[in-house]
């Protein structure tokens, strides 16, 4: 068969292989690159083949381990390291290695794993170091030790507050075991009112006469109302629910307290390092106290932190501020740009209302912890705006419409 000759000598066919076999290997980029492979007991670790004679080994999961592991990592020159995990057996790992000034990289588990048939923890490490040398993963965010230390006591303080409000739901149904319908005649069962007659009815108080005078002076129910609800039938072993609910609501409460102290310290060390702000912090458009809100005021160490007052921001308070900063951190450098950022947290999203998911049947995307925080539900601050309510009427009149 006869080949096209080429003005060069060579054959069309012979260019195109050569072609071919250049574009066939992908570009070192990270040249000292490793890749862990995290596990619950043990973790697999990768380097290039050309730092070291075994370039994976194994280290098992504790303490002692992980330090050989990160000075077997500094011994062969590796200055970047990537990992991938589907738990949080990775936070022991990132902390030890970044102390050790090497850059981490926290890689997305479904981007790592795209191609399949690697099946064992060797294939899973060593791929993963190909990637990361070739500078085809992206680092999930990680914000600084200071931020993530407030991250953990922000998110510790509510899920104490989440375990507060389920025993406020089982105090609730002792009082309706014992028909007392306290919560239908106050706002709220543990408002002033609330917990002072609850406290009193645990004390061994039956007089409704007693009870009722107990009422805050802001309260609207007239004492005649509140009598006619405080009488109940007085069982011991609801009388005993309602005692253990009420312990338990106060005990997280008292957990609250202390993480409360404890973010109040990370506030003022974070304020101490950061630069004394140009103008001075303007009047706050909240006078209200926000619900669970933290016991101090943080609009001052938030303006010292961030040089700004977030709390002029439309929907957004002292405490959702103090969110937003926890989760987010203070250096906006980390996105490349306001597209990159907006859609972690949905505040400025174009995205495609409730109405319009509902009639053609596509699922809502999951959602991160960055964009509960951001939603408007979560802030008691913010108020749902017309847009928003509209969608809500959109969702409902297309849910009521059969569909084909």
């Amino acid at each position: 068969m006869h080949r096209p000759a080429s003005p060069f000598g060579h054959s069309l066919l012979e260019m195109r292989m050569t072609r071919r076999t250049k574009a066939a290997g992908l570009p070192i980029i990270n040249s000292r690159a490793a890749a862990i492979d995290i596990g619950s007991r043990f973790h697999v670790v990768a380097v290039p083949p050309d730092l070291c004679d075994e370039p994976v080994q194994t280290f098992q999961a504790f303490t002692g381990d992980l330090h050989r592991m990160t000075a077997w990592l500094t011994d062969t020159g590796v200055t970047t390291v990537a990992m991938e995990s589907t738990g949080v057996y990775w936070v022991a790992v990132y902390e030890v290695l970044q102390a050790a000034g090497l850059e981490v990289v926290v890689a997305n588990a479904r981007e790592a794993r795209a191609v399949p048939g690697r099946k064992s923890d060797v294939n899973d490490a060593q791929w993963l170091q190909r990637l990361h040398a070739c500078g085809l993963l992206r680092a999930s965010f990680r914000p600084d030790r200071e931020i993530a230390a407030l991250r953990s006591y922000l998110r510790l303080r509510e899920r104490h507050l989440d375990y507060a409000a389920a025993h406020i739901q089982h105090l609730q149904k002792a009082l309706t075991f014992m028909n007392l319908q306290l919560h239908h005649v106050v706002s709220d069962v543990t408002g002033a009112t609330g917990l002072r007659i609850v406290r009193a009815i645990i004390g061994g108080e039956r007089d409704v006469k007693v009870l009722a005078a107990m009422r805050d002076m802001r309260c609207k129910a007239s004492p005649e109302v509140i009598e006619g609800a405080l009488q109940g039938n007085y069982q011991p072993e609801h009388v005993f629910a309602l005692k253990q609910a009420l312990e338990l609501h106060d005990f997280y409460h008292r957990e609250i307290e202390q993480c409360d102290r404890q973010i109040e310290l990370v506030l003022g060390a974070l304020a101490g390092k950061a630069q004394t702000p140009a103008a001075p912090l303007p009047k706050p458009r909240h006078r209200t106290k926000q619900p669970n809100a933290v016991d101090f005021d943080t609009r001052p160490l938030l303006h010292q932190i961030t040089g700004t007052d977030l709390t002029q921001i439309h929907g957004i308070g002292p405490y959702l501020g103090l969110r937003l900063i926890s989760e987010c951190g203070t250096d906006l450098s980390r996105w490349p740009s306001v597209k990159h950022f907006t859609p972690g947290c949905r505040s400025l999203r174009a995205a495609r209302s409730a109405a319009a998911r509902c009639c053609r049947r596509e699922p809502a995307s999951p959602t991160t912890r960055l964009q509960r925080t951001c939603v408007w539900p979560r802030s008691p601050s913010a108020r749902p705006t017309p847009r928003s309510v509209r969608s809500t009427d959109g969702w409902r009149r297309a849910s009521a419409k059969p569909r084909p």
